[in-house]
């Protein structure tokens, strides 16, 4: 029988794996500056994963050209990127001096990074969860933990400070990033959110602003950003309880509706019933 030829793969459908590809090559780098003793490089190439990270996902959706290859390349970059890279980075930084205790640090890191993202993909196909529900993660998402990982490192580059880098420091930091992966705290994903018009030119300012000061203070800019990302966890714990019970409550409104309803054409059928038998 003659084969089959593959069909042609347009290059716009390979943009986000590119993408994807690239974000892993920024964290393997990453690790090799953390070899060299080179934080700030390191950090940067954390960054710049993240960045590729956020914009490989958009991309798909925007050509319609998500997949489930895509989707599983993108998790195994992330495990790679967000948590063995800051976790090393971290135990070559400051961890290798509390010995086997640092190593456990990074492992469990590690470890709850890979449960929160396989926890991620399986709730992903689950397609009865409600439409208040995408606004939302649960537990904190895996650049985002690798960004509070890093805290304790971007600190002592703003403030060239040597305080921060106490292995009790760092180590505290990393086992509650990786607890705060796992858990059930729900936290923003701003992936589906709508900005309202009133709120884009003070947004769009607030961006040039935030430009402004990164460019004069990188390190303190970067670490003021993930300490609002922290700050914000309280915000959205809070609304997602609301909107959970307003969501609850119109439940029951309609399964009262519904039930009335029954009601209504039972005592109908009831009232043809007894006009037949008279």
């Amino acid at each position: 029988m003659p084969r089959r030829r593959l069909r042609d793969l347009p290059i716009n459908r390979m943009i986000p794996s590119v993408l994807t590809i690239l974000a892993l090559c920024a964290g393997l780098t990453a690790i090799r500056f953390g070899l060299q003793e080179r934080w700030e490089a390191a950090v940067i190439a954390i960054l710049v994963a993240a960045i590729f990270d956020g914009l490989d996902g958009r991309i798909a959706r925007m050509l319609r050209q998500s997949s489930k290859f895509g989707a599983e390349l993108d998790s195994l970059s992330d495990i790679v990127c967000f948590g063995v890279a800051p976790a090393v980075l971290i135990f070559f930084w400051s961890l290798q001096d509390a010995g086997g205790v640092g190593w456990a640090a990074v492992m469990l890191f590690a470890v709850c990074c890979a449960l929160r993202l396989a926890r991620f993909n399986s709730r992903l196909e689950k397609p009865d969860r409600p439409v208040w529900a995408g606004r939302f993660f649960t537990g904190v998402s895996a650049p985002a933990g690798a960004g509070m990982a890093l805290l304790p490192m971007i600190l002592a580059l703003g403030f060239q400070s040597s305080i921060f880098q106490s292995p009790v420091i760092a180590g505290i930091v990393l086992v509650s990033v990786a607890g705060l992966m796992v858990s059930q705290v729900p936290t923003f994903s701003l992936k589906s959110d709508r900005i309202p018009q009133r709120y884009v030119l003070p947004i769009l300012l607030a961006v040039g602003l935030a430009a402004g000061f990164f460019a004069s203070a990188p390190w303190l800019t970067l670490a003021a950003v993930i300490v609002a990302y922290v700050g914000s966890i309280p915000f959205s714990f809070r609304l997602y309880r609301r909107l959970r019970a307003a969501s609850q409550l119109a439940d029951i409104d309609e399964d009262e509706e519904d039930g009335a309803f029954i009601s209504i054409g039972d005592d109908a059928e009831d009232r043809e019933r007894s006009d037949t038998k008279v």
